[in-house]
């Protein structure tokens, strides 16, 4: 009984763990998505059975160079959110890389703002605190 018990709590730390896993990555392709809307991408939904096979066949979630009609496009195909695909031109992938590198200065920005602030506060005043053992 004991052991089935120690069991089924592995199993659901795994399912939490993995569905932790999930939403950060979903979290991830929408703020892509986001961008890539931002930067002129066009969105196209695999709305009928044959679109959806093709959209299945393309590298999920990632931003892949191609020739369509003989210019260079960029897609990005998601088969488990939007179920769609974004296709644009050079100008809109330079343009999301644009965003891109905005987005990350806005998030360092953002890190170390807050790391300023949880340095500036008084931890002194909060009393004592448990020391971490060390090995």
């Amino acid at each position: 009984m004991n052991n089935t018990l120690i069991k089924g709590l592995g199993v659901a730390v795994a399912a939490i763990a993995i569905s932790g896993c999930a939403s950060i990555s979903n979290q991830s392709a929408m703020d892509t998505e986001r961008r890539l809307s931002a930067a002129g991408f066009q969105m196209k939904l695999a709305d009928t059975p044959e679109k959806m096979a093709r959209l299945k066949t393309l590298t999920e979630r990632k931003l892949v160079p191609t020739t369509i009609d003989g210019n260079t496009a960029f897609v990005y195909a998601d088969t488990i959110s939007c179920k769609c695909v974004y296709v644009g031109s050079e100008k809109n992938y330079q343009e999301y890389q644009r965003l891109s590198i905005q987005q990350n200065i806005v998030n360092e920005q953002r890190m170390t703002v807050e790391s300023a602030q949880a340095n500036e506060m008084n931890w002194n005043a909060w009393g004592a605190w448990p020391r971490p053992m060390m090995y």
